[in-house]
């Protein structure tokens, strides 16, 4: 898992270098270059989006993704994993308890779970 994490990090980099990370047109334009993330993204806008907000900032029916909480010290992939597989009673939030997302595969997960630290690591939240 360290392994991924490292290769997702240089990727990322590599793909920033050069950006103007302060600017939402070089930021959206890095995510559509570096692998995976424009497909991730589309995932996650599809599946998540919808109660963990565009950008997964958060809504009122589900939690940022953007914060402390959800860093991958404390949440690792596989708690992203079994959140989509088997769902997860509410802990941290009183969003109530997420169900699981059956139509979503293992495979569309990693791409989402990409997606969402990539956004994590450019928001800072590791």
């Amino acid at each position: 898992m360290h392994y991924k994490k490292s290769i997702l990090l240089s990727l990322t980099i590599f793909s920033l270098s050069g950006c103007d990370n302060d600017s939402t047109e070089s930021g959206e334009h890095a995510q559509n270059k570096t692998p995976g993330l424009s497909t991730g993204k589309a995932l996650f806008a599809k599946n998540c989006a919808s109660c963990h907000g565009r950008g997964a900032k958060g809504t009122d029916q589900g939690p940022p993704f953007i914060h402390k909480v959800y860093e991958p010290s404390h949440h690792g992939d596989t708690s992203f994993y079994r959140a989509v597989e088997k769902g997860v009673r509410a802990h941290h939030w009183k969003f109530g308890d997420m169900p699981p997302i059956k139509r979503i595969t293992r495979s569309e997960t990693t791409e989402i779970i990409s997606y969402i630290r990539y956004i994590q690591g450019k928001a800072g939240v590791f």
